[in-house]
């Protein structure tokens, strides 16, 4: 059994296209679960190297009016189907190189990990 596939509320999806070059869409869902206290689930994003080296962080989309702020300590306001977008860009504004990096959705503490590769 994939670790996500345990109920823990949210739900980290296959990001696409995958490969891709240069840049990937990736869908992530929250629960009804999530919200039953009344809370806002806190979301984050990382991109990590194969080494586990944080990359970048992707922005939201279809949430918070549009902000393009890193995916990083993020309420979500209801439960659904998300996306996030990376533009294959590091921290530092360059294209990352071709190869395998992990994308890490973490929801309240919880952590859930997929690979992705990137292609030139």
């Amino acid at each position: 059994m994939r670790e996500n596939e345990r109920n823990r509320g949210f739900k980290l999806e296959q990001n696409y296209p995958n490969p891709f070059n240069p840049e990937t869409k990736i869908p992530f869902v929250l629960d009804e679960t999530l919200f039953e206290d009344g809370e806002s689930p806190t979301v984050s994003i990382r991109i990590l190297n194969i080494l586990g080296q944080f990359v970048a962080s992707p922005v939201p989309l279809s949430v918070l009016g549009g902000e393009r702020a890193p995916l990083l300590q993020v309420e979500y306001p209801a439960p659904g189907r998300y996306e996030a977008y990376w533009d294959g860009r590091d921290r530092n504004g360059n294209l990352v190189a071709s190869g395998v990096y992990l994308v890490k959705l973490i929801v309240d503490g919880e952590e859930d990990m997929m690979k992705m590769f990137v292609t030139k």
